[in-house]
């Protein structure tokens, strides 16, 4: 089997897939490093691509990892994830109306398109309120309104910035974190292989913004919420961040299709890059045996203009 990782450095994460897929050379597994700033696709000649039995999506940027997959999977090769669901997962409004439509308990959301209507739509839901880009990452460009004054600072600057996307009002509840944390669990195919609790004195407990994090024990009614919301999606590799409330049980927050693991190793003891390259080596066996790529087809409302 031939395996691609088409990267965009070479992060902590991508050094330990990259160790995970030279453990398992004797056993038949080779792997190129694609970098994706020169990746060059034919849309009329596939070339050396065909030479991949799969391919694992790992780039920085949205955009090229996207259409990487979508141009990928049209040929016929199988990527981890397909296109269609970094289509969804890369989009907040697109996973939210998914998880909608799969009943999966999220926090409510409204969505306007101008800020006079996203501030009654603010307004009508109560403060405080998150606004969210609709796409991004490491918890970029997501404010906290507590009161009108604020609200109305955020979406002049939101206007202000003039990408179209800016100005698709993505206005979530605020959900109070106990314990200033909240949950991430990580989901390759059928199971929660682990999760962590990340807690910080800010709001916004990303790692990446400096949330710590700890372990979180994987209890069933953890593992049926977020196997829920990774079917929802379409499923595969995914980062599932997970809200804990008093009365309304778990609630789904985001899914991420391209996940970050380098905290969360540490605090579980999972070998999460492992259980990674164990996944694509079954989708790569898998489409040898029939061919199929599931849940390829792209989203009706697909993120055009999501380079980043």
């Amino acid at each position: 089997m031939k395996i691609g990782v088409l990267f965009s450095r070479v992060r902590v994460e991508e050094k330990w897939l990259f160790e995970a897929l030279e453990k398992r050379g004797p056993d038949g597994v080779s792997y190129d490093r694609i970098d994706d700033r020169e990746a060059k696709f034919n849309l009329d000649a596939p070339g050396e691509w065909l030479n991949y039995d799969v391919v694992l999506e790992r780039s920085i940027s949205y955009g090229r990892g996207l259409y990487a997959c979508q141009v990928l999977n049209t040929w016929g090769i199988p990527t981890v994830n397909t296109a269609a669901v970094a289509a969804t997962c890369g989009d907040k409004l697109v996973t939210s109306a998914a998880l909608q439509a799969a009943g999966v308990p999220q926090p409510n959301v409204r969505v306007a398109f101008t800020p006079e209507s996203a501030l009654e739509a603010i307004e009508e839901m109560g403060y405080p309120v998150v606004l969210k880009p609709v796409i991004g990452s490491w918890g970029r460009l997501v404010a906290r309104a507590n009161d009108r004054e604020a609200a109305e600072a955020i979406l002049e600057h939101r206007e202000a910035l003039g990408n179209y996307q800016h100005q698709v009002y993505y206005i979530q509840e605020y959900v109070h974190k106990p314990n200033s944390r909240d949950i991430r669990a990580f989901v390759v195919g059928d199971e929660t292989i682990a999760a962590i609790y990340r807690t910080s004195s800010h709001w916004i407990t990303n790692t990446a913004r400096g949330g710590v994090g700890t372990n979180c024990p994987v209890t069933p009614e953890l593992n049926a919420i977020c196997l829920a919301a990774a079917k929802a999606v379409g499923g595969g590799v995914l980062a599932i961040d997970v809200l804990e409330t008093a009365d309304r049980g778990f609630l789904i927050n985001e899914v991420n299709h391209t996940m970050e693991f380098h905290s969360s190793v540490p605090a579980t003891g999972i070998d999460i890059a492992d259980k990674v390259i164990d996944y694509v080596v079954e989708v790569g066996k898998k489409h040898d045996e029939d061919g199929s790529i599931p849940n390829y087809k792209l989203p009706v409302t697909s993120a055009a203009g999501a380079a980043q």
